[in-house]
């Protein structure tokens, strides 16, 4: 009995010593060609992911490259999108903030809107999230200075003028936005906008004007200011446009460059356009909250308008602010059943036409010029695609 059990181990042994020879024979074949073979898979998967990641960061810190990566994920239609989401926002958060609050600075909101998104920007550009701008060669500095001070005025007087008139006068005014941006337009860069355009612009203009305008209250400064607001109002949306789209800026970079121009102008008119009193405000910690509130939607409001206007055209910019007062309006309408009245109603149906159709024409495609090649042009649609290479939006809709 004893010698079974030992002939068994012996035999097991046997068993074991007989499998590790196999092994080695596999090892020794092409099991060592299989493992070695993996392992130059794995040095070139690693290399792929080395050069995948070292593309991204080429993207992310050049302008070419984030201003690729820009009209790759945020297009006309993301833009406008973002843009409306976050214009009907800020009308809440202003709302509480100059009503409920009490806030009666209009110039000094303005300039707590652009300090937090200066505040907001460093923080990304200290985390290297900021898209980096075009050598400073390619755009002179007198181009970005402009645009600063331009967009100061364009954001503190539409804050003014809706705080010293009458929401029918201050919807003339915005009307008046868009024959100035087709003239400056023309002036400054010899565009011309096609005869079917201009009467549904004007279709549009007037739908607006009887949707909306239903009283024309004003005293003489709010008048003045008003008027002087138009001019610079369409020119902010003009410059925004046409630097994001013959270079390679991207809004955030654009906004970067300017807001300390546009704070530094902020800062000289306040005290010109403001009441007195700022100090005195309660700061208490509610306040102050909703405040902060405003400012941060404000920083969503300026980068959304900038990327709508670097993705489309100033004119469809301004249709896009006319088409928020309108479905605003219709939105009180159907869901708090307020009454504006039929002929506003009816207005507010001739706009939402003219802007459906200006958005068709904005679509179709421009016939090809001799020798088979497109002409040149930047979109001009409602949700048209982008053009060009590829500010802020002012606040006009935002209290």
């Amino acid at each position: 009995m004893m010698k079974l059990r030992w002939w068994r181990v012996d035999a097991s042994e046997v068993a074991a010593v007989t499998a590790m020879g196999v092994w080695e024979a596999v090892l020794a074949g092409g099991g060592r060609r299989f493992i070695k073979r993996k392992d130059s898979d794995a040095g070139e998967t690693g290399r792929a992911l080395e050069e995948l990641r070292s593309s991204l960061y080429n993207e992310m810190h050049s302008s070419e490259g984030a201003k690729r990566q820009q009209q790759r994920f945020c297009g006309p239609s993301v833009a406008l999108t973002f843009n409306f989401a976050v214009a009907v926002g800020i009308i809440v958060a202003n709302k509480m903030v100059m009503g409920t609050v009490g806030f009666k600075f209009p110039i000094a909101l303005s300039l707590i809107h652009y300090a937090v998104a200066l505040v907001l920007m460093a923080i990304l550009k200290a985390l290297a999230l900021l898209p980096v701008a075009p050598p400073s060669k390619s755009t002179p500095f007198s181009s970005l200075f402009a645009l600063g001070a331009v967009m100061s005025l364009s954001t503190g007087l539409a804050n003014v003028s809706l705080k010293h008139n009458s929401v029918g006068f201050y919807q003339m005014a915005k009307i008046a936005v868009t024959p100035t941006i087709v003239a400056a337009e023309f002036m400054l860069f010899q565009k011309k906008v096609s005869c079917q355009k201009v009467i549904t612009l004007a279709t549009v203009s007037f739908g607006v004007a009887v949707a909306t305008v239903t009283d024309l209250e004003f005293n003489f400064f709010g008048a003045c200011v008003a008027l002087a607001w138009i001019v610079p109002s369409a020119v902010n949306k003009i410059l925004w446009s046409n630097l994001q789209q013959t270079g390679n800026w991207t809004a955030l970079a654009l906004m970067w460059k300017t807001t300390p121009v546009t704070i530094f102008f902020l800062l000289a008119l306040m005290p010109l356009l403001d009441p007195p009193g700022l100090l005195l405000f309660n700061w208490n910690f509610r306040n102050t909250c909703a405040i902060v509130i405003s400012a941060l939607f404000g920083f969503l409001l300026q980068w959304s308008g900038a990327l709508a206007l670097g993705a489309t055209s100033a004119l469809s910019h301004v249709v896009l602010g006319q088409f928020k007062t309108i479905v605003i309006m219709l939105s009180g309408y159907l869901i708090f059943r307020s009454d504006p009245g039929v002929t506003s109603i009816c207005g507010a149906l001739v706009a939402l036409g003219g802007m459906s159709f200006y958005t068709y024409l904005g679509l179709k495609k421009e016939p090809a010029a001799p020798g088979g090649k497109k002409p040149p042009s930047r979109s001009n649609s409602f949700m048209g695609k982008p053009a060009g290479d590829g500010g802020s939006s002012d606040y006009e809709d935002s209290v």
